[in-house]
């Protein structure tokens, strides 16, 4: 008769963090899914600088773990817009892209005015 063995388990819970940026890349045998947040921070007291204050969180998965969020992902965002609507960038972000766009063109018209040497 097997006797009943306990465990204890403990559980770091981390801490919340939200993401304005993140990129994904990959090696043979993981992907990599880095997550930024990039906060400005200006001190009004200060004579230096603003500081910027970025945190990172990284998470490596194999590559079958990396699929099977994506399927994951996807399903959810199904659910995600069919139970509040389809998902849309917002007015102020395509503002923003546009201005964004329109600024390059005028750096690149810029740039193309000045002579190049090296062929």
């Amino acid at each position: 008769m097997e006797q009943e063995k306990k465990i204890n388990v403990s559980i770091n819970e981390g801490s919340a963090f939200f993401a304005h940026e993140a990129s994904i890349n990959y090696s043979p045998a993981q992907f990599i899914l880095d997550f930024r947040c990039v906060t400005p921070r200006v001190d009004p007291r200060s004579n230096d600088a603003p500081t910027i204050n970025m945190h990172h969180n990284v998470v490596m998965v194999d590559p079958y773990h990396a699929k099977k969020i994506y399927d994951l992902l996807g399903k959810v965002l199904g659910k995600y817009e069919k139970d509040f609507g389809k998902i849309e960038k917002m007015k102020a972000a395509k503002i923003i892209e546009k201005k964004m766009k329109k600024q390059r063109e005028n750096m690149s018209n810029e740039v193309k005015s000045v002579p190049n040497y090296f062929g």
